[in-house]
């Protein structure tokens, strides 16, 4: 038993009650894991530091565009469709898929629709 150690946080108290307890092979054993984990949450630690700057990067990349979205309700296919309008022009940035290429898909639709579903 070790005498005059004196454990202020709950970690040396730890480190206390494993030299306490283990001896030679044991206590090796018992150090590695512990700077293995001391290890493994720096590491946490740094991923997370650089997550925050991504997403505050790209907050700060958005945040000029002053764009906003609007889901637009297609008639023939009867579906919806995103459109990304400029806040300040209400001007159409991109729509996600394009208005065109859904009007030719349900013109497609509609030509074999009259070849195949229809009964003359």
């Amino acid at each position: 038993m070790i005498e005059g150690i004196k454990a202020n946080s709950p970690s040396q108290q730890r480190s206390v009650h494993l030299v306490e307890n283990k001896s030679g092979s044991e206590l090796e054993k018992a150090r590695e894991n512990e700077k293995n984990e001391n290890m493994l949450k720096q590491q946490d630690a740094v991923k997370l530091n650089e997550i925050k700057e991504v997403v505050k990067g790209i907050n700060e990349f958005l945040q000029p565009s002053h764009s906003s979205l609007k889901f637009v309700f297609h008639e023939k296919l009867e579906e919806y469709y995103v459109s990304i309008i400029d806040e300040q022009t209400k001007e159409v940035i991109k729509e996600i898929p394009s208005k065109e290429m859904l009007d030719y898909y349900a013109a497609m639709t509609e030509k074999l629709g009259f070849l195949i579903d229809k009964k003359i």
